[in-house]
């Protein structure tokens, strides 16, 4: 099966560190989402895709875990990868690098769910999302 990834540099915002000049954690998982919509955009699986087919994909699941400090003003890339399951459910893997020294500076994952239009879980993958993977993941 054929890995799913995409990319994105950023730029760390003086908004965005603590006053050690780390970026502050509740950042992170705005980078995360960053890069969830980067994929949707190359892969076809954006949220009003989802959105569009009767569904929600919240989040149910999301953690990172740091390697090195992200300082104010280094513009570093974030690469996003999908980690197919037969669940219904999302599942991607984090990895943000420092664009200047190849070092890894923080890992982490999200997982996301379908509910229904009523708010339902969907313990079965949608249609949609099903046809999706078969053009993907071949």
């Amino acid at each position: 099966m054929k890995e799913l990834k995409a990319s994105k540099e950023f730029e760390i915002r003086f908004s965005e560190v603590d006053s050690m000049n780390f970026v502050w954690h509740g950042s992170y998982p705005l980078y995360f989402e960053d890069a969830r919509e980067t994929f949707g955009a190359k892969y076809g699986l954006e949220y009003m895709t989802i959105f569009g087919n009767g569904c929600y994909a919240p989040l149910v699941d999301l953690s990172f875990h740091y390697k090195k400090p992200l300082l104010y003003g280094m513009h570093p890339r974030i690469d996003i990868i999908y980690r197919p399951t037969e669940a219904a459910k999302i599942v991607f893997e984090y990895e943000i690098y420092d664009t200047v020294t190849g070092e890894l500076m923080a890992t982490g994952e999200s997982i996301q769910v379908f509910l229904d239009k009523d708010y339902q879980l969907m313990w079965e993958n949608p249609q949609f999302y099903e046809d999706w993977k078969k053009k993907w993941l071949r």
